[in-house]
């Protein structure tokens, strides 16, 4: 048994362009934004929308796009679960993997960001 949730929507941006993008969704969505010291690469924008994360993050490549990430408390049971719907492994990041659904949409799994007491009332529970 293990749980996961869509947890947050990233909007993937050219890292050129990243500073105007925080600055337009931030100016959309009414949130502050927050970087995390050695992650720079994301910014998140605060309470964009409740019990989920909003972010943009700079990426090396001239796609922009965005993905989700969905967190779990067992990587490889959510990695086997989303691998017998469909998806593909293209790829990993520090403890997060990269996925493409059968559409070739991209997707995180990730561990709990989220806080305890979130995860364990929105998430579900897989058998």
């Amino acid at each position: 048994m293990h749980r996961s949730r869509l947890v947050g929507i990233l909007f993937d941006t050219p890292a050129e362009h990243a500073e105007g993008e925080v600055g337009f969704w931030a100016g959309a969505l009414g949130t502050s934004t927050y970087s995390p010291p050695d992650e720079t690469q994301f910014t998140a924008l605060v309470g964009a929308v409740p019990d989920f994360f909003t972010v943009v993050q700079a990426v090396g490549d001239d796609a922009p796009r965005y993905h989700v990430d969905i967190e779990t408390d067992d990587l490889a049971a959510e990695v086997a679960r989303l691998t017998a719907l469909g998806a593909v492994s293209v790829g990993r990041w520090k403890d997060a993997f990269t996925m493409r659904s059968p559409g070739g949409h991209l997707l995180c799994v990730v561990p709990v960001h989220s806080d305890p007491q979130t995860f364990a009332r929105v998430a579900r529970v897989w058998e």
